[in-house]
């Protein structure tokens, strides 16, 4: 279908069909979508190649860490393999994005788990849809250690990341001792991915308990 009330195709199907794929991306609106098909026109193919290459391999090579259910390459993600981490915390985010930008912060040493969104009844998603059950029987399963001594709940600061916060305080209450929230710093309405290294170390250094 072209873009154009006209009987003249000005655009071909190809790149109309790369545009309205392109569209689909967050933030990628029809004029940044036809920017850069139309770089993409003019990039040489090596260039090209590469880029459909590395596509190719994300979808093929990423997986969920089995224990913390970021994106990994193996089964075990980095931060959950590595030995320099505190085992007595966990700080639970919404989305990968969101330890990418706590952990730019360099404020928090423990671990993590990923529920993959919030809780949004008028979406669709309950608590069914998120890691809700895995980080109850993560909480569980101690594997003779210590366990865990601290869950920092660090969902976004707005309706849903609320009330999905309230919703997990009230489970894991029974299971550790201290169950905390980001404190203020964090604008009610923003998400922690967008949050500066300065909101999100101040957030994590006076955050409240429940």
């Amino acid at each position: 279908m072209a873009r154009y009330d006209t009987d003249v195709q000005i655009i071909p199907t190809s790149v109309e069909r790369l545009i309205t794929e392109l569209e689909k991306l967050p933030g990628i609106g029809p004029k940044s979508a036809s920017r850069l098909a139309f770089y993409l026109i003019k990039t040489d193919n090596q260039d090209v190649d590469a880029l459909g290459n590395s596509l190719l391999e994300l979808k093929q090579g990423i997986q969920h860490c089995r224990t913390c259910f970021n994106f990994s390459e193996s089964e075990t993600c980095a931060i959950c393999a590595s030995a320099s981490r505190d085992d007595h915390q966990i700080c639970v985010v919404e989305d990968p994005l969101d330890i990418v930008a706590i952990e730019r912060a360099g404020t928090f040493k423990g671990r993590y788990h990923v529920l993959h969104g919030a809780i949004a009844p008028i979406e669709g998603v309950g608590p069914e849809q998120l890691k809700v059950a895995e980080l109850i029987e993560r909480l569980k399963d101690v594997d003779g250690k210590a366990g865990i001594t601290e869950v920092i709940i660090a969902t976004n600061p707005n309706l849903e990341g609320e009330a999905t916060a309230l919703y997990i305080q009230k489970l894991i209450k029974p299971l550790v001792p201290k169950v905390t929230r980001l404190a203020s710093g964090l604008p009610m309405g923003g998400d922690v991915e967008y949050a500066d290294e300065l909101t999100l170390s101040r957030a994590l250094e006076g955050r409240q308990e429940f």
